[in-house]
């Protein structure tokens, strides 16, 4: 792992070169996760250089004092801009949480981005209010709730689930909860308009936390979107169907 020190802290990402000389990926992980749900995107790195970062509190990067909403948020941000300008990635790629930074990265930071695919995410994240409740009282029913069928994922193989539950114990309850808390706060829906940078939002089939509808507004209401969605897949298709996504994603790298 690289390590970057930045407004007090250090953010901890990983980072291969590879050949391709496209405008770099820098991939965003959502609530409870870290930069290993992108493991499977260091493959695209013979079309254009990979990072995937922890976000503050989450992996190896250090904890920020913040609030869940705005507060947290901005920090996940600062974590974001500085990475990309570190490793000179110009193509954010957010799943969940993730998307929600990236979307504030484009709308109020001075970031010269080629593009955004924005996957598992929407303008707005509101939460099951009873997931909420868990993730205040009850951590072991919230994580139980979110590796059932059709929400993280599909139709996983074991590991996948065991892999996908250590990272949001290792994030621990007050991160997670505020992850989730920050995601519930978010609204972008009357600032689509101002993200004037090519898009892509991509969706797991059978994804409960974000259907397609949420990716279908993104669409319908970012200035250049497009949607793509990955069969046999829910909330995590990058991690539930890697070749789909990656395909997906250079699809878009070509575009560009």
């Amino acid at each position: 792992m690289d390590r970057l020190t930045h407004h007090g802290r250090t953010t901890a990402y990983r980072h291969r070169g590879g050949t391709g000389d496209g405008p770099g990926l820098l991939c965003i992980h959502g609530s409870g996760g870290s930069h290993a749900a992108w493991r499977a995107q260091f493959r695209l790195a013979d079309a254009t250089p990979v990072t995937a970062l922890d976000l503050s509190g989450h992996g190896e990067s250090d904890d920020v004092d913040s609030e869940a909403g705005y507060e947290a948020l901005a920090a996940y941000v600062d974590d974001v801009v500085a990475v990309a300008r570190e490793v000179d990635a110009r193509v954010l790629v957010g799943n969940s949480l993730g998307g929600a930074v990236a979307l504030t990265v484009a709308l109020d930071r001075d970031l010269d981005l080629a593009g955004l695919v924005l996957t598992g995410t929407g303008a707005r994240l509101a939460v099951l209010s009873d997931l909420l409740d868990w993730l205040d009282d009850d951590f072991d029913r919230a994580v139980e709730f979110l590796h059932a069928p059709d929400r993280l994922f599909h139709d996983p193989d074991e590991r996948l689930v065991e892999e996908s539950t250590a990272a949001m114990y290792d994030a621990g309850q007050a991160v997670t909860r505020r992850d989730f808390r920050t995601c519930h706060g978010f609204d972008v829906r009357d600032r689509l308009d101002e993200v004037t940078v090519p898009s892509v939002a991509v969706v797991g089939e059978y994804d409960q936390l974000t259907p397609p509808w949420y990716h279908q507004y993104l669409a319908d209401e970012l200035p250049s979107c497009t949607t793509a969605e990955i069969d046999d897949a829910a909330h995590l298709a990058m991690l539930e169907r890697p070749e789909a996504f990656n395909d997906t994603v250079r699809g878009f790298l070509d575009d560009l």
